[in-house]
């Protein structure tokens, strides 16, 4: 379903150039949670950037669902984040204005999806354990919480592949094992693709497949 192979990302800063990841190479299959780990900046953000079609590799290959990424225009990539990926940041990243539904909603609209917006919003809502707060402002529910709707909002559009980048940073041991449970459940259970980065030794139990990530290659 994903596949890297032999990804490189340099980045220059005037004269000098800093490689950021190094020459990894990773395959996803369905079912299955990956945790990419490493000391702080390791490279696990940039490769998960990559991973996501977010950012292009400076040299290798993404490929998506068989399909090679490089040989797809710019313009092309947007379309493919939206039909295969769902992510989700250690910052939430939920608009206040908006309730934990409506925030959902939002996602759906913006994915294309125009019919009966409310209810797969609340059956997305249901599936992370948040039905009883679909009408609760994010500043109404607790940092698990958010993460759980963050979580759900990432389901919209049923992607095949789910990225996390550090979900449980603002969380507390209990409910950050909570919430990597669920992305564990989500793996196994509607067989996604589930890619976690985190510098948090406690959620290796959970990992189908771990990766350690050292000046941008894998240990």
């Amino acid at each position: 379903m994903l596949e890297t192979r032999n990804i490189t990302k340099v980045y220059k800063e005037g004269q000098i150039e800093v490689v950021a990841v190094d020459s990894v190479s990773l395959s996803l299959t369905k079912g299955k949670l990956l945790l990419i780990m490493g000391p702080s900046g390791s490279g696990k953000t940039t490769l998960l950037s990559m991973m996501g079609c977010i950012l292009r590799p400076t040299s290798g290959q993404i490929v998506v669902d068989g399909k090679m990424m490089s040989n797809l225009s710019e313009d092309k990539l947007p379309e493919i984040r939206k039909r295969y990926f769902g992510f989700t940041f250690q910052s939430f990243n939920l608009f206040p204005s908006l309730n934990a539904c409506e925030n959902i909603e939002l996602v759906l609209r913006l994915k294309g999806k125009r019919n009966n917006l409310k209810s797969e919003a609340l059956r997305l809502l249901d599936i992370v354990g948040l039905s009883k707060r679909s009408y609760f402002y994010p500043k109404d529910l607790s940092g698990g919480e958010k993460q759980r709707v963050a979580i759900a909002r990432a389901l919209a559009c049923e992607p095949k592949i789910i990225l996390a980048d550090e979900p449980t940073a603002n969380l507390d041991s209990k409910t950050g094992l909570q919430v990597l449970s669920l992305l564990k459940g989500l793996a196994c259970d509607l067989e996604k693709v589930v890619v976690v980065v985190s510098h948090d030794p406690k959620v290796e139990p959970l990992a189908d497949e771990i990766v350690f990530l050292e000046d941008g290659r894998i240990k």
